[in-house]
């Protein structure tokens, strides 16, 4: 795994720290965490691959609607929560 991706992660996972218990962050919170203002939406994609990672350890689950969804056949806007 490159350095990136396991930023991506690790930028999550302590997004989701300061969430109150059972919070979610939006993707795009990790993304713009991460990069900057210019270049958020480039890692979007990114960041769904981190968050699918996340989901194979065990350490978070995606919802849409605040139910949980398989990250894979997910279409449209989701978020994260840890598991």
């Amino acid at each position: 795994m490159d350095p990136r991706d396991r930023q991506l992660e690790e930028t999550i996972l302590a997004l989701l720290a300061r969430t109150r218990p059972g919070g979610t962050i939006c993707p795009s919170d990790a993304a713009r965490a991460a990069g900057s203002e210019a270049d958020w939406r480039e890692l979007m994609e990114a960041v769904r691959q981190a968050a699918a990672r996340l989901v194979d350890a065990g350490e978070v689950e995606v919802t849409q609607g605040g139910r949980v969804v398989d990250l894979e056949s997910a279409k449209g806007p989701i978020r994260i929560r840890r598991a």
